[in-house]
């Protein structure tokens, strides 16, 4: 279960990295959302991220970071005027676009952007999603404070992580995606200790310090542990001095 990594000045200086990455990416999407049961769980975190907020709530400008291939939007219930999505990857965007742009029609953008460095102003957005990214960020400490940045005060930063390296989520990837990347001859293991550079518990640290008025919540029990569950969500209310 990885994302394709938006540090490219790194990548750039490895071509054999790019070639492993290259073959994970063309499976990504079949490798986590293709099968039922590993499409339930991908799924789920998705959705239950979003049931802090209902139809009545409002978020006029929104942004997604690490958009992929635009599975997050389906599950976002509350109004919004614009939904801006971004990636580092054209051709995950471009499905992006195909998926969301019948539905969402001029409510909806796509752009590319790097996850650690969003080329707008400040207090931009009412929220900010991330769903699956900032494991994938070498500097994540730099990432928050940009997406702080570009968020108004009041907004709300909303992030969903998996639980790695925690028991429940080893086991589910040892099962699930890792068995069919290999079956397809893509080293599966170093792809993932390339990409998930971050665990679950040293990014929890850092939001907790940097974005402390928070609400936090757990999949799939409502047990505060890594290793009993399979994502994290942290939604984050912004404020600014």
């Amino acid at each position: 279960m990885a994302k394709t990594t938006t540090n490219h000045k790194l990548n750039a200086e490895d071509p054999e990295w790019l070639d492993h990455l290259a073959k994970f990416s063309q499976v990504y999407e079949e490798c986590n959302y293709g099968d039922n049961t590993r499409s339930f769980v991908m799924r789920a975190g998705h959705r239950f991220s979003e049931k802090q907020f209902s139809a009545q709530d409002k978020f006029n400008h929104v942004i997604e970071v690490g958009a992929g291939t635009g599975e997050h939007i389906q599950f976002v219930k509350h109004q919004f005027e614009r939904y801006t999505m971004t990636d580092a990857n054209p051709s995950a965007l471009a499905l992006a676009e195909k998926k969301a742009g019948n539905t969402y029609g001029n409510k909806v953008s796509f752009e590319i952007h790097s996850g650690e460095k969003l080329k707008y102003k400040d207090n931009t957005f009412d929220r900010l999603i991330a769903a699956h990214v900032l494991e994938h960020i070498y500097k994540p400490h730099l990432a928050i404070k940009e997406w702080i940045r570009v968020v108004k005060n009041g907004g709300v930063i909303t992030l969903l992580l998996p639980t790695d390296p925690g028991m429940a989520w080893r086991f589910a990837r040892h099962f699930g995606p890792r068995r069919d990347a290999l079956s397809r001859g893509i080293a599966y293991d170093y792809v993932m200790a390339r990409e998930h550079v971050n665990s679950c518990t040293n990014l929890i640290a850092l939001l907790r310090h940097y974005l402390p008025n928070r609400a936090e919540k757990w999949w799939p029990t409502p047990i505060p542990s890594v290793d009993l569950n399979l994502f994290y969500i942290y939604h984050a209310f912004v404020n600014k001095p």
